[in-house]
């Protein structure tokens, strides 16, 4: 499988005549085009476990002190809910983006749980060249899109050929990680998940360290290796994010975005949210309301 055919058979699906500089299509379950017409500030935002195949342009992502760097043909796999700053930095900018669905990845794991794979160093974020086997199943995941039938029986058959192309690449190590319960990487996620079904509550870390198995010690360390940031700033960061999509959808005021997230002083909030995003709260919420 050749880019360019991916490049051509994803360029064809969007609108021809599109208003703005950014589209999003979604033609199939799990599985968005993306595409922005110039290069970007940097953007705040949280990536859930995800693939992103750069098809044109370029983009970098960064997670505490990395930033990588992608370019047509390279690829992004998230394994873990992470808290990223990104950016288009060459545009034309195309993009396939695939929700990894880890509980998919959780059967596949089974067979292949005796090959000898090797996920010693294993990142949360890791890019690598996409080989010609990713290629063609996310070609042919996009063909399937353009016959519902097809798309409701071999969809998901090819989704899971997919996944099981990711669990057993060079860079899937954290993904085979993630998926033993023993890991350090599926009780960092379980504790992601605690952290996040509720943002509003205090946190206590030796707490979460108990429910997921770990001592405090190891939990606090295993954490930050997964997602560059300790549990406190993780919530904080969930908690600001939170808030300025409750401001820009034009839905709340800055007091009670404040509130919604669990902060209990207004004032520190828009510290918080100004030192973050470069701009106070107020900002976000009179541009969403004109």
């Amino acid at each position: 499988m050749h880019l360019e055919r991916l490049v051509d058979d994803t360029s064809r699906r969007l609108p021809m005549a599109a208003n703005g500089r950014h589209q999003v299509v979604r033609p199939i379950n799990g599985l968005q085009i993306l595409r922005h017409s110039s290069v970007g500030t940097l953007e705040a935002s949280l990536y859930e476990p995800v693939l992103c195949l750069v098809l044109q342009g370029g983009k970098e992502v960064t997670t505490g002190e990395r930033t990588l760097s992608l370019g047509p043909g390279e690829c992004l796999l998230v394994s873990h809910d992470l808290p990223v700053w990104s950016r288009i930095t060459q545009a034309p900018y195309l993009a396939l983006v695939l929700e990894v669905d880890v509980a998919s990845i959780r059967e596949l794991h089974d067979s292949i749980a005796d090959s000898a794979l090797d996920d010693d160093h294993a990142r949360t974020a890791e890019t690598h060249q996409a080989d010609p086997g990713l290629l063609d199943a996310l070609f042919r995941y996009l063909a399937i899109a353009d016959t519902p039938a097809d798309a409701k029986v071999l969809g998901t058959l090819t989704a899971k050929e997919i996944h099981y192309r990711l669990l057993t690449a060079p860079f899937g190590g954290m993904l085979r990680s993630l998926v033993r319960r023993d890991s350090n990487a599926s009780a960092i996620a379980r504790a992601i998940g605690y952290i996040r079904d509720d943002i509003r509550s205090p946190i206590s870390v030796p707490d979460l360290a108990r429910r997921v198995g770990m001592s405090a010690t190891s939990f606090h360390k295993h954490f930050k290796t997964i997602t560059s940031t300790t549990p406190l700033q993780y919530q904080k960061e969930l908690r600001l994010l939170e808030a300025r999509r409750l401001l820009k959808t034009g839905g709340a005021m800055v007091t009670t975005a404040a509130y919604d997230v669990g902060y209990e002083s207004p004032s520190q909030f828009s510290r918080e949210y100004t030192r973050k995003f470069g701009f106070p709260p107020s900002q976000d919420l009179a541009d969403a309301t004109g």
